[in-house]
């Protein structure tokens, strides 16, 4: 995992997405986070939030996620900038931390979009720390009632992680939380820039 004790430059950054582009996913279980088994061998999360009834919390929620609002509320710097939600994006999330910064690459690996759901998973790269993917939802059931959802799976992929998994996974806890925060946030805001 690239760390850096400063901010990486931009130059750096775009540097490091280019290399990155040209890798594939470290994982064989691709798209696995649609169904309703996640695959065995991995860390499982599921998470979810309740944004409200209707067409208005909906639409919010995935704009929120189109705007990359998870990411970005919870610190990332996103590189290139906003990327697009399409299949093949790759995207460097760089995060503070105490110490530094870690700068995590991943693929959008599948989209979804029709009337009663928004969102896409990302798999990790070469140089991320886990191994695994990572879904952001936002799902309207028939009764009207929205959701924020996050389904991954994830295991340690660099010595570094094993020996620290136990920090790393309530890292990966306070990110989550801070996922939902923020497009739950975003919604109440009616869209409103936190």
């Amino acid at each position: 995992m690239p760390i850096r004790l400063r901010r990486p430059s931009a130059q750096i950054l775009e540097q490091l997405l280019e290399d990155a582009s040209g890798h594939q996913v470290t994982y064989a279980e691709v798209g696995a986070t649609r169904g309703p088994e996640l695959p065995s061998g991995y860390s499982h999360d599921r998470h979810s939030v309740a944004l409200g009834q209707g067409d208005l919390p909906f639409a919010l929620g995935a704009d929120a996620l189109r705007r990359w609002r998870p990411q970005l509320n919870a610190g990332a710097i996103l590189t290139p900038p906003l990327p697009k939600v399409e299949i093949g994006t790759t995207v460097l999330t760089t995060f503070p931390l105490q110490l530094g910064f870690a700068i995590v690459p991943c693929r959008i690996v599948y989209v979804t979009e029709d009337a009663h759901a928004f969102g896409f998973a990302y798999g990790t790269l070469p140089g991320h720390p886990e191994r695994g993917e990572e879904a952001f939802h936002v799902r309207r059931d028939g009764d009207g009632l929205v959701t924020f959802e996050i389904v991954a799976f994830s295991r340690p992929a660099l010595l570094l992680t094993r020996l620290g998994h136990p920090v790393a996974r309530r890292t990966q806890a306070r990110t989550t939380r801070a996922y939902l925060a923020a497009v739950f946030d975003y919604v109440k805001s009616g869209g409103a820039p936190s």
